[in-house]
């Protein structure tokens, strides 16, 4: 069967109005029972399946059926059986957010986006497939008159992304491969038999520099492909659809070419072809005329309208090539929101600018039909955003332009402001938190309230005032050194600030999926930025006021704003992250005159951007690096600035968290148990508090567990230079666990220091 002629590389799957979230955390407060939750989750599925079928997809095949209840990666790894043992719906919620007796598995970035996968670990014992799994998913849309295309992590990817499980005798995953290609033939033989005629195996580890290297990566595609393909198609196997989103193939190219699945589809989008401009013409001349190519023209990655004229002109050049092409998007649409028709407040010139999922999919269908009202949309967009007012800022511009060039760096040096910050008086293993505290439901309600316009600014004030009161009092009782405000006024450590600064517009509806149950809404940076007012200091200096223990006001930083933001395509990210950095120092100026002493600026992303291949990344460390320090350049010395980072892979980056230079660097540890300390070397001068409590979990950790993570951050971290704290910020946990966790962590120190 011919591969369909338009398709997508996936969908967003959490719901266009959260449908799986809030099924999803009720069923796991006990809302709703276990027959309930899955009669939801079936039911927004097949929502799904006719919504793309209304958009355009209406062939057989051109909708993948990318869907899991909390992850893909776990949902493959649970498909191909590399985890071992029978594992029911609860057992594998289990594995994701843990339980009172064991930790969950450990979380990271999906390569360089904001979604967070589950780290498989990968044991000694033999793979055991569950291939029902996904014969389930392709019988439930059959049923509903949908030929879906089952979806699966490829191989190689699957297993760059394990890890070797503790007890393990392998170390490298990618050792047991031969096992895993066994598995997923076992699961494809399934599949056929099942009447399924096209699967899509995604191996984005083929455009990254992972571990192992390209070329190694590209020949372990070769060795698992050779082997997956050799069986006919049709009883053993269906045709098989090999993407690579993210980036451009380079070895894995020429692999993908030799092995010649049924289906290649490449990512294409106008950011891949900037960095590697010769990509297009590469793919059209290295794989075969009889392998159908999936041009992944539409960017999944931004919301930016597509300029279709020159989307067009790609596409032709690929059609000189071979027969037939089809078009796609660049990557899984589960990176957007689902639909500008649900943002009623964007303004009316900017909407048209945009292109969410469904948008996408028109434009994707619109390209490969060349539907004349589809390119006349595009034209219109690309026209009016380029002549807006909106963009452009002269201040903005003057302001950045006098800022010197290259590298700058605070003063005095690090050794210079330990003295001064030594009037701070914190005590040996000093403790704090990373920012935020529970958002409870009265803090929510107040926000939805006072922005609905029913809840005056003097009450709304008065609300926020009483939770930072009580936030502060229960740090003081619970014995922490350095306070918080809580951020109750913050909907998210991003958004917050989006609202107060010019150059951004934020969405109503516009969920993405962060990982398991936890959305965001992305802001949207459509011009120069700058800083109307201050944005933080009035709630920080309240705080402070209320007690004589330091009060840390708390920035996101520049790259983390860049990083969850969808930003310009019209001037480089260094651009926007140079204005970002300027308004955030005068930020740090003010809450400084305000008598704040400690300010975080927040950089959990600053891995998160970082390139997937290894010659683009000192570029990007450079401006990144130079705008972080941007922000803190003028600082006091006696002003100890913290930063923050969380599942960020931090030894591939060691020397540039170092190269912050920040006074304390908070790190995710929890986890992966302190194997991130490992990395420290003697560049990393910094004080460091390596997160202890996961709070990514609802889990509460012991004392004596808590106690054994800061025996072990020890081995690593001298005693004058380690703080405790959590993981990350306490937005998303309830105040009774938090309370008994923050307990638990201050007397885990306790016991530390009087064993010393």
């Amino acid at each position: 069967m011919s591969f369909p002629a338009v398709t997508i590389e996936g969908y967003p799957r959490i719901g266009a109005h959260r449908e799986l979230k809030k099924a999803l955390e009720a069923y796991w407060s006990g809302a709703i029972n276990k027959e309930d939750f899955v009669a939801a989750a079936h039911s927004l599925r097949v929502a799904n399946y006719a919504r793309l079928v209304d958009l355009g997809l209406t062939e057989d095949y051109a909708i993948p059926a990318d869907v899991a209840y909390y992850d893909q990666v776990l949902e493959t790894a649970l498909t191909v059986g590399l985890i071992p043992g029978d594992v029911d719906l609860d057992e594998e919620f289990a594995l994701c957010r843990g339980t009172a007796e064991r930790s969950p598995l450990e979380m990271t970035k999906w390569f360089d986006t904001n979604y967070h996968y589950l780290v498989p670990e990968v044991a000694d014992a033999e793979f055991t497939p569950r291939p029902q799994r996904v014969v389930a998913i392709a019988d439930e849309a059959r049923a509903a008159g949908v030929a879906i295309r089952p979806y699966l992590v490829g191989p190689v990817t699957l297993l760059a992304l394990s890890k070797a499980a503790d007890d393990a005798e392998l170390t490298d995953p990618l050792d047991r491969l031969d096992d895993a290609v066994d598995a997923y033939a076992a699961v494809l033989a399934q599949l056929a038999q099942a009447g399924v005629e096209w699967v899509q195996l995604t191996e984005p580890a083929l455009v990254a520099d992972l571990g192992p290297g390209d070329a190694a990566l590209a020949d372990h595609a070769r060795r698992a492909y050779t082997r997956l393909l050799a069986a006919p198609v049709g009883k053993a196997r269906p045709n098989v659809l090999v993407s690579t989103p993210y980036g451009s193939l380079r070895a894995g190219l020429d692999a993908l070419a030799d092995v010649a699945p049924e289906a290649v589809h490449v990512d294409l989008a106008p950011a891949t072809l900037a960095a590697d401009p010769d990509y297009a013409r590469r793919v059209g001349a290295t794989l075969s005329p009889a392998t159908r190519l999936v041009a992944g023209l539409i960017d999944g990655r931004n919301v930016w309208a597509a300029n279709l004229d020159e989307r067009a002109r790609v596409l032709d050049e690929l059609a000189t090539t071979r027969d037939a092409v089809s078009v796609s998007t660049s990557v899984s649409l589960q990176h957007v929101p689902h639909t500008v028709a649900d943002e009623p407040e964007l303004p009316v010139d900017v909407a048209c600018w945009l292109a969410f999922a469904d948008e996408k999919i028109t434009e994707a269908v619109g390209l490969s039909r060349r539907d004349a009202d589809a390119f006349a949309r595009s034209a219109r967009a690309v026209r009016t955003r380029s002549e807006s007012r909106r963009t452009h800022d002269a201040a903005v511009a003057e302001r950045v332009a006098a800022l010197p060039a290259g590298e700058v760096a605070r003063t005095p040096d690090f050794a210079g402001r330990q003295d001064a910050q030594q009037a701070l008086g914190l005590p040996p293993l000093p403790s704090t938190t990373i920012g935020s505290f529970p958002q409870t439901p009265e803090i929510r309600a107040a926000r939805a309230a006072h922005r609905a316009g029913t809840l005056s600014d003097e009450d709304y004030t008065a609300a926020l005032r009483a939770e930072i009161t009580s936030v502060v009092a229960l740090q003081e009782e619970i014995g922490l050194d350095v306070l918080v405000h809580g951020e109750p006024e913050r909907n998210d450590m991003v958004q917050y600030f989006a609202e107060l600064l010019d150059g951004f517009v934020t969405t109503v509806n516009g969920w993405v999926q962060s990982y398991g149950s936890r959305c965001t809404r992305p802001p949207i940076v459509i011009g120069d930025v700058s800083r109307p007012k201050p944005m933080t200091v009035e709630w920080s200096a309240f705080a402070q006021s209320l007690t004589s223990r330091p009060v840390k006001g708390m920035l996101t930083g520049p790259v983390t704003i860049l990083a969850w933001s969808f930003n310009r395509d019209d001037v480089p990210l260094s651009v926007s992250a140079d204005q970002i950095a300027l308004a955030l120092a005068d930020e740090v100026r003010d809450l400084e005159d305000a008598g704040i002493s400690i300010i975080q600026i927040d950089e959990p992303a600053l891995r998160e951007l970082l390139p997937l291949r290894a010659d683009a990344r000192p570029a990007y460390l450079d401006w990144s690096i130079r705008a972080f320090r941007l922000v803190s350049l003028d600082a006091r010395p006696e002003t100890q600035i913290h930063t923050h980072l969380c599942y960020s892979e931090f030894g591939q980056i060691i020397d540039a968290v170092a190269a912050l230079d920040a006074d304390v660097t908070s790190i995710e540890a929890a986890r992966s148990r302190m194997e991130l300390l490992v990395d420290l070397n003697e560049g990393f001068h910094s004080e460091i508090g390596p997160g202890i409590w996961d709070i990514h979990s609802p889990r509460v950790p012991s004392v004596d567990e808590l106690t054994g993570l800061i025996e072990a951050a020890l081995r690593h971290v001298p005693a004058e230079r380690l703080w405790i704290n959590p993981d990350c910020g306490l937005k998303t946990r309830r105040y009774a666990e938090t309370i008994e966790s923050l307990k638990n962590m201050i007397a885990a120190r306790s016991k530390v220091l009087s064993a010393s």
